[in-house]
């Protein structure tokens, strides 16, 4: 089985020129006074990492986090024939990356797996890079099923858990079950050396199967369905709440008026517990679970509503971009010149995760004054000046009517903030 999965790992160089910036760099007082000193340099980094043949025709995929922003890839079969490649798509949320091998013959390709079908204590094995060592094969069991928000750094998602050595270059290696089938692409692991503790997450094949779907259908950026919900995790003492028998599910607390959920009939109370018949007890559970059905399909979601079980084909859409984001950049004349905002929409309350009840502008980008000013990107103009911002023409048009004092109420994650400044 190894002897035919092998051909189908393949170690992935990346290169991608970086700049560096002094943290002075837009400060005048330090520009002035050392002249060059807050030039931005640019700097090479290099990265090593796995990937897994998924087509004949040099479909590659690994993760973001080895291939975004690269400039230059090398794709490296373990037979030593190298390959160029250019990301088709890339995901930072997902940490997942599609890659097209450029000019390459026919390739061997590892078959996907159904990832809902594998079951704790499944024997597995990872396939990978370790350290730049070479290709290595280490065997272990699916340690868990549907780990969510349990990864290092700022990865969110849905992962199996497995016991099988993950190290640093396994990273967009392949998880395979025994008939040499993928089931999920090696993502992270806990550790607090930095080496493998026998805990370590991989990306359920189910959701790398939708990323090649889309990327073969010339997909830049990755299509996630739009709930349109805000919702938690239904606890043991909630659940005696709602007249349930066990905890589980994810409670409905607010819906857009856009979502789709809203007009499949649903309300804030119920307590969504499947879809398409897979249980979902988290959030990220939902999310992943739409976004395996994915855009322009129906998903099937079972819900309680009054003690009693209903089940809804719930359409999967794309955030409506209503009203327009109408992005703009604020002139020489604002308060704050260079600002770029958009307007609050589905599309960038999903962007930038912002509770549902926020509206107003926005920021893409402080630009260097509004840097300084201390704002950043995805906080969230709602007054200027005592007057409610409506859109991002209407905070453009505030910005520039400011005489002598500027006043903005600015919402950053759950806190409001006022910031006074003397123009």
């Amino acid at each position: 089985m190894v002897e035919a999965a092998a051909p189908a790992v393949v170690n992935i160089y990346a290169r991608r020129i970086v700049d560096v910036r002094s943290p002075f760099a837009d400060d005048p007082f330090f520009q002035g006074l050392f002249r060059d000193f807050g030039t931005p340099r640019q700097r090479v980094e290099n990265s090593l990492g796995s990937g897994v043949i998924l087509g004949e025709d040099g479909i590659v995929v690994s993760n973001h986090h080895v291939v975004g922003g690269a400039s230059d890839i090398r794709v490296v079969l373990n037979d030593r024939r190298e390959f160029s490649a250019r990301v088709l798509l890339s995901d930072q949320e997902s940490d997942l990356a599609v890659l097209q091998m450029e000019d390459a013959p026919t390739m061997p390709a590892l078959p996907l797996r159904n990832s809902d079908t594998v079951q704790v204590g499944e024997l597995v094995l990872a396939i990978g890079n370790p350290f730049g060592v070479g290709q290595t094969v280490s065997s272990g069991i699916v340690s868990g099923l549907a780990r969510s928000g349990t990864a290092t750094g700022n990865l969110r998602g849905y992962f199996i858990q497995t016991d099988a050595p993950i190290n640093p270059g396994n990273s967009g290696g392949a998880l395979v079950d025994m008939n040499g089938a993928l089931i999920g692409i090696n993502t992270a692991i806990l550790s607090r050396s930095g080496g493998s503790n026998g805990i370590g997450f991989a990306i359920p094949s189910a959701l790398v199967d939708q990323f090649v779907t889309q990327a073969r259908a010339g997909k830049a950026q990755f299509a996630r369905p739009w709930a349109g919900i805000d919702g938690q995790t239904l606890t043991a003492d909630m659940a005696e709440g709602f007249g349930l028998d066990r905890p589980g599910g994810v409670v409905i607390s607010q819906l857009h008026p856009l979502s789709a959920f809203l007009t499949a009939g649903f309300r804030p109370g119920d307590v969504v517990i499947a879809v398409d018949g897979q249980e979902v007890n988290t959030p990220p559970e939902m999310i992943y679970r739409m976004s395996v059905s994915g855009i322009g399909k129906d998903a099937v979601v079972t819900h309680m509503r009054d003690g009693r079980e209903v089940t809804t084909r719930v359409p999967m859409i794309a955030p409506p971009d209503v009203p327009a984001r109408a992005q703009r950049v604020t002139g020489e004349g604002s308060a704050i010149p260079g600002l770029k905002m958009s307007t609050v929409n589905p599309v960038t309350l999903s962007e930038y995760g912002l509770n549902l009840s926020v509206s107003g502008a926005v920021i893409d980008d402080p630009g260097p004054v509004g840097r300084r000013a201390g704002l950043r990107p995805g906080d969230v103009l709602r007054v200027i000046n005592e007057v409610p911002v409506t859109d991002a023409a209407a905070a453009e048009a505030l910005l520039e009517a400011v005489s002598r004092r500027l006043e903005l109420d600015v919402q950053r994650g759950a806190r409001r903030l006022t910031m006074n400044f003397r123009l």
